[in-house]
């Protein structure tokens, strides 16, 4: 959650919720107040969150996923997503240094059983494909699992860098029973990594950033729909939208009049972003980064809510977008890192400045910054950066935060 009724940042929600509980913190849904409970009033046991076919891969995964980009270690918090329903995990080697591969193996170990209910995913960041599978093993080592059910190719930028040597390692896993499926993340060039990755023909997942300010473009439509015609199945990451390029958490007030019209549906603006994204059927799950119970649950609601998503809530989303367009990074990272000669990678530093400025993660920002080669660290601060920011359809002062990104991330 990146604010909650546009009064509180995402990072003082995280700090809080979990000490005065989630009435104080999140306006209430209609759903709300039974779903952070085991049981409803009456004493029935409440429904686990709907599931949605991943592709053609004959695999149900919940629409809802727990995203594990921290370093998890709260097994009670694992447990009551699964007893819920929320059986489609998501992790990689890097997040919390490994930390978070270790936490579910310790899951696993107490609680063996609950190894066949979860839909399992991590990733590899490296394309040299020895690298891969050193990288691979010790992830499978830290969850102590012999398997997971899926496994990405992390952030990548350009469908075609996965090549048959890829395609050949991939096969090799599967057959040897440690993958049963393979695909990508991506977090900038989404539209044409989609695109193209349903052209390979040989993808079985994908998990691109989609959220409500840029799954309405028409090469975004378009890619979704190659992906669905190819079957593969598609989760969505960053649903939240957070501003990317403000050093600022607080909304102005105009932002909060807008968001707050979702109070008349009894939503927080979080859950209706989630609910958004869930309007689209061929999306199967959203990974979510759910730090607490508090969030976990409210989260839950929002999946449990049979509420159609109206075309009034989703104008809402609409002007808000519109409101704030110049304080997001949309991902198109060819547009304006081509004018740089792509010295400097736009759009992962601005995801790094949401790290830090958004969820409050700078040891993680800065940990992802300094893994850039020093040469392109040392030429952010030199470079004229006037052309891409004449060419960013967001209109972002690109200049002025890739120098924000060198002083603060350093």
């Amino acid at each position: 959650m990146s604010r909650e009724n546009g009064s509180v940042s995402r990072r003082d929600f995280l700090k809080t919720a979990g000490a005065v509980g989630i009435g104080s913190l999140i306006a209430p849904a209609r759903s709300l107040s039974v779903a952070g409970d085991p049981a409803n009033s009456t004493g029935t046991e409440l429904k686990t969150i709907p599931t949605r076919p991943f592709g053609r891969t004959g695999e149900q995964v919940s629409i809802l996923a727990l995203g594990g980009a921290f370093h998890w270690s709260n097994l009670l918090l694992m447990k009551q997503a699964i007893d819920r329903g929320v059986t489609y995990w998501d992790t990689a080697p890097g997040y919390g240094n490994g930390h978070s591969e270790e936490a579910i193996g310790k899951y696993f170990l107490k609680f063996p059983e609950d190894r066949k209910k979860v839909f399992l995913v991590t990733k590899v960041d490296t394309f040299h494909t020895p690298s891969m599978t050193t990288s691979f093993e010790n992830s499978l080592e830290r969850m102590k699992t012999s398997y997971v059910d899926l496994l990405f190719m992390h952030g990548i930028s350009n469908a075609y860098d996965m090549d048959d040597s890829i395609k050949n390692w991939a096969e090799k896993l599967k057959a040897s029973g440690k993958i049963r499926f393979f695909g990508f993340s991506t977090h900038s060039n989404m539209a044409s990594c989609l695109r193209d990755g349903a052209r390979l023909g040989w993808i079985d997942g994908i998990m691109p950033t989609y959220n409500f300010r840029v799954m309405d473009t028409e090469r975004m439509k378009k890619a979704v729909e190659a992906c669905a015609n190819a079957g593969i199945g598609l989760t969505a990451m960053k649903t939240q939208a957070t501003g990317w390029g403000s050093s600022s958490h607080r909304l102005s007030d105009r932002e909060n009049r807008v968001l707050n019209q979702f109070k008349a549906s009894g939503l927080t603006a979080e859950q209706a972003k989630l609910k958004a994204v869930w309007r689209d059927t061929r999306i199967a799950s959203i990974c979510s980064h759910m730090t607490n119970r508090t969030i976990l649950s409210a989260n839950i609601s929002a999946a449990l809510d049979k509420r159609a998503f109206s075309n009034e809530d989703t104008e809402i989303l609409k002007q808000y977008a519109g409101k704030t367009t110049s304080s997001y990074c949309a991902g198109c990272a060819s547009i304006c890192e081509s004018p740089l000669l792509h010295e400097v990678p736009v759009s992962d530093v601005m995801r790094f400045l949401m790290y830090s400025r958004c969820y409050g993660e700078r040891e993680r920002a800065s940990a992802a910054f300094h893994a850039l080669p020093k040469a392109t660290r040392s030429k952010m601060a030199r470079l004229n950066y006037t052309k891409a920011e004449r060419r960013c359809p967001q209109g972002m002062p690109i200049g002025r935060l890739m120098h924000e990104a060198v002083s603060e991330l350093a």
